[in-house]
């Protein structure tokens, strides 16, 4: 949804009615995740994707027909062997997909979670998907104490109850960066479920935090502004961290690192590149970084390298138990050379240890490319 708001804002601002097709829940090997979002604007034009290319053109059909009646629909795509060349996917997953009419007329908070999400403040959408509420509903949450409408929400679902409990909710939701359904009663009601809702949680982007400003670093910031992380690249020495080193819109900080580390924020989403390797940088940074919440810490080094900061941290009182969370030497065997190559190394490694992938070629694996 991230990528396409820019042209929805476009439509909406101009008041042109768009198909919004949101991917609310999946099935065995499907492609994209609930949240994974298409939409088909003024003249047909189509941006985003649900399946990667498999019912597009199905969704396509069915978005227009929405804009056209401006009733929402909820509608599963899914493989057999009767319709395996039909509309379907052919991967062997399932989808279903809410298609809703968005306009200023229908949906008066978009702008304000478009600008929310575009400025990286956290917000969570809630929209009736099934059940007596009217689908295609819409909510939007605030955290307590973020800018905001009054009371951090805009939009009903259709009682007060239901906002009530669904508000409370999609807090809790996006305080961890979580996307799902829950289910409730008419009124709101706890441990029933008939209403389903869907919590589109958009909590800011997770952070990669890069230390030493070697040519590595700059290819390493790259793709981690690809991934979708907000990068920070950090390093004592004034003469490499300079700006114009790094990629547009990449932070750069002139500071010792540990220090700089001590004093900002990490989370469960946080990612830890230690490039620098040298000893005077990287031990007291790497006792910091395994003492704190963060997704990845890998550090850069042969494995002589390694060898010995392994032996500086332990006498410096890192644990057993935190040394473990450390990825080093970093990243995945590709046999990359370059700077860019080991950037894509580090990726791998990043993206594998996100989602528990084996790192292994898919032609050497068997079962579900994409297991839940």
């Amino acid at each position: 949804m991230r990528d396409i708001l820019p042209a929805l804002y476009e439509w909406y601002a101009a008041g042109s009615p768009f198909g919004l097709a949101t991917v609310v829940a999946v099935g065995r090997s499907a492609p994209r995740d609930p949240g994974a979002a298409m939409a088909v604007g003024p003249g047909g034009e189509v941006v985003g994707s649900v399946s990667g290319g498999c019912v597009e053109g199905a969704v396509f059909e069915l978005a227009q027909e929405v804009i056209a009646s401006g009733e929402a629909r909820l509608e599963t795509f899914g493989y057999s062997d009767e319709d395996a060349f039909a509309v379907g996917l052919t991967c062997g997953g399932e989808i279903t997909l809410l298609v809703r009419r968005v306009s200023p007329a229908e949906d008066p908070a978009f702008a304000a979670v478009a600008d929310s999400v575009s400025e990286g403040r956290p917000v969570t959408v809630a929209t009736v998907i099934d059940g007596p509420a009217p689908r295609g509903a819409t909510l939007a949450v605030w955290p307590d104490g973020e800018p905001g409408p009054d009371g951090g929400m805009s939009g009903s679902l259709g009682s007060t109850g239901l906002d009530v409990a669904v508000a409370a909710d999609a807090r809790g939701e996006l305080a961890q960066g979580a996307t799902g359904r829950r289910h409730y009663g008419p009124h709101g009601e706890r441990r029933e479920d008939a209403v389903a809702v869907f919590l589109h949680s958009f909590a800011p982007p997770p952070r990669m935090l890069v230390f030493g400003a070697i040519d590595y670093a700059a290819a390493v910031a790259r793709i981690g502004a690809f991934l979708g992380y907000r990068v920070t690249v950090c390093d004592a020495r004034p003469v490499f961290a300079t700006p114009r080193r790094f990629p547009a819109g990449v932070e750069v900080v002139v500071d010792w690192p540990h220090r700089y580390l001590s004093g900002t924020t990490t989370d469960a989403r946080t990612v830890i590149c230690v490039l620098t390797h040298d000893p005077k940088f990287d031990v007291p940074l790497l006792e910091e970084a395994l003492r704190r919440p963060a997704a990845y810490i890998g550090a850069m080094g042969s494995r002589r390298t390694h060898d010995d900061r392994v032996e500086r941290l332990l006498a410096s009182g890192v644990s057993e138990r935190e040394l473990s969370r450390l990825r080093s030497p970093v990243g995945l065997d590709l046999g990359a050379r370059t700077p860019e190559e080991v950037a894509v190394s580090v990726a791998a490694e990043i993206v594998a240890l996100r989602w528990g992938g084996s790192g292994l070629p898919l032609t050497v694996r068997g079962g579900a490319i994409h297991p839940r």
